[in-house]
């Protein structure tokens, strides 16, 4: 993403993961984890969006840790449907965040999950899993797959942590089946007017989004 990003692999369930992390100026406020969309549609961490989210997340003073599903560039193993790019995401979680000991690695015991597409359905599972077992401080999710596999529920007490963005022209996930999957949890979605799959022109938009809800304090 820029001069300063450090990338490096770790271990995950399928063997190698390929991590991109950027970190701010100063004292982190915590680890961010962004998951980007289907790898079997050209999705790779450095798409745009993933990229926009990245950005927002370090003007705000997080850690931006970027990454590659298994079988997407230096990631080892096969596209999973899911279920092993869940275990993917979990397992950065795990080396970047760690909780074993109360200690949560570099960064921070501060956590945020974020997603692009079939990201964003990746991390709403993630979301799920974690929870309740630790807390996650802000959750964003942009263009939500929900067609395909379904996407995860969200806890009611954590709607308010939780930004939900999609464009309301989106092709690729029509927003009234985001709307369908939303309703029923009265979760609140943000839509941008005209706004396509990838916000094309409308990036900088979406990154100021992220970046009101990254400053909102919890009420």
């Amino acid at each position: 993403m820029n001069s300063q990003t450090r990338k490096s692999i770790i271990q995950g369930p399928a063997g190698a993961l390929e991590i991109a992390l950027d970190a701010p100026a100063g004292l982190s406020r915590g680890m961010a984890i962004i998951a980007h969309p289907h790898p079997l549609f050209g999705g790779t961490m450095d798409n745009k969006v993933v990229q926009t989210l990245a950005r927002a997340f370090l003007h705000c003073g997080w850690t931006a840790v970027r990454f590659n599903f298994r079988g997407v560039g230096g990631s080892a193993g096969s596209h999973d449907e899911g279920r092993g790019e869940l275990e993917d995401l979990l397992a950065v979680v795990q080396h970047v965040a760690p909780i074993a000991g109360g200690e949560a690695g570099e960064g921070g015991n501060a956590l945020a999950l974020a997603g692009f597409s079939f990201g964003a359905f990746v991390t709403t599972h993630a979301f799920a899993r974690l929870d309740p077992v630790r807390p996650i401080e802000k959750l964003v999710l942009v263009g939500t797959s929900v067609s395909r596999a379904p996407a995860a529920p969200i806890d009611a007490a954590a709607h308010l942590k939780t930004l939900v963005v999609h464009g309301e022209q989106d092709d690729t996930v029509l927003l009234p089946a985001v709307f369908d999957w939303a309703r029923p949890q009265a979760l609140p979605v943000t839509v941008v007017p005209g706004g396509g799959h990838f916000f094309h022109g409308q990036l900088p938009l979406l990154k100021n989004l992220v970046i009101r809800h990254l400053s909102s304090l919890p009420l």
